[in-house]
């Protein structure tokens, strides 16, 4: 998490936990994060109740730039949060540790819609950009965002959950189309 807020240069990570109930696993957890922090006197780093960030994250996610959870919690967080930016369809995720990464859609891999061409592409798109960033692959990143970006703005070839009509196929041609 350290690494990450450090790379890409975000200031604050948070450490969110149960150790008041938890004591053993999540104080475990915590007394780890407390430890890591302190080889990073460059990031601010604070520590949170789950249940606590629930409620601070809905009322004000401008505070927080990297959370770290253990997998429950962060299950549950992230559902909660890809509410706050549009819902699953838009959220990327990535479950970064040391040298190994998985870049996957929040919303994992959705079988029952499975050759629809309906679903919206942005999750997987974004997580693969994100992707891109972990391997230092900047500028690549950037042109795929160039697409995102300039297809969200534009506001026509979207999928049903951002108001439109494209299918999966068609949104997706429409952001490589943008990349330029």
């Amino acid at each position: 998490a350290f690494e990450l807020a450090r790379r890409e240069g975000r200031k604050k990570v948070t450490a969110v936990h149960k150790a008041n109930i938890m004591k053993l696993t999540d104080g475990l957890f915590l007394e780890c994060a407390r430890a890591v922090a302190a080889d990073y006197p460059d990031i601010l780093f604070e520590d949170m109740l789950v249940d606590a960030m629930c409620m601070k994250l809905v009322q004000a996610p401008e505070n927080y730039d990297v959370l770290v959870l253990p997998n429950l919690y962060g299950d549950i967080v992230s559902d909660l949060a890809a509410g706050l930016v549009g819902g699953l369809g838009v959220a990327p995720g990535a479950n970064i540790g040391d040298g190994i990464a998985v870049f996957e859609p929040v919303h994992g891999s959705a079988p029952k819609y499975a050759g629809m061409d309906r679903v919206n592409p942005l999750a997987t798109i974004l997580s693969g950009v994100i992707m891109l960033r972990h391997l230092g692959e900047f500028a690549a990143a950037e042109r795929v965002m160039r697409g995102v970006t300039a297809v969200l703005e534009e506001g026509k070839t979207v999928t049903y959950d951002l108001g439109g009509t494209a299918s999966t196929s068609e949104m997706t041609d429409a952001i490589i189309a943008k990349m330029g």
